[in-house]
């Protein structure tokens, strides 16, 4: 399994906006043939700060989300609301076992 979590942090006034638009990316990123989760969280503490957690079958699945529509049209939504760039980091799944010949 390819998991890859993204700590985002938002300008403040763009919280609300920033949401909405996850919530469209996240809606279409489950329904990626390789996606097992996909999750959107906002810290408790700081409402402007988030974690991604996207885990897909395979590396190959994680690099097809990034050329989806929902994914790019995200991105660039986003871009100028983020207070510093978004910071991802790949972790190699071990649990739950994943059968890749179902990819």
């Amino acid at each position: 399994m390819h998991v890859t979590i993204v700590t985002v942090s938002v300008k403040p006034e763009k919280v609300e906006a920033f949401k909405e638009a996850c919530r469209y990316n996240h809606e279409n990123s489950i329904l990626e043939p390789g996606n097992m989760r996909f999750d959107i969280l906002q810290s408790a503490d700081d409402p402007a700060k988030f974690v991604f957690y996207e885990a897909y079958k395979t590396q190959q699945d994680a690099a097809a989300h990034k050329a989806t529509a929902h994914y790019l049209a995200w991105r660039d939504t986003v871009a100028d609301w983020m207070a510093e760039p978004r910071q991802g980091v790949v972790y190699q799944g071990l649990y739950p076992i994943v059968n890749n010949s179902d990819a």
